[in-house]
């Protein structure tokens, strides 16, 4: 049967209010307070996707799988106006 190996280590220096807030965490979750410390390291480390483009770009990729062809102006640093449907 083979033992695992597992890391330990000492936070020293943690702030109180820092203990008091981990301690209502790992009560909200119903873990020992070094159990909620262990699920938050896992959770740190954890590989992660990329974040998805930016809003503009979405917008636009989704416009051109439509047909949009043309470049759209760029709009940042004036004001916003109300779209006139009267026309």
């Amino acid at each position: 049967m083979e033992v695992a190996v597992v890391a330990q280590f000492v936070v020293r220096h943690l702030e109180d209010d820092v203990a008091a807030k981990l301690k209502q965490r790992a009560k909200r979750h119903a873990r020992s307070m070094e159990d909620e410390v262990r699920h938050i390291l896992r959770s740190a480390v954890q590989h992660r996707p990329a974040p998805s483009a930016k809003l503009g770009t979405r917008i636009a990729g989704r416009f051109r799988r439509v047909g949009l062809t043309a470049e759209l102006p760029e709009l940042r640093g004036r004001a916003a106006s109300p779209a006139d449907f009267e026309r």
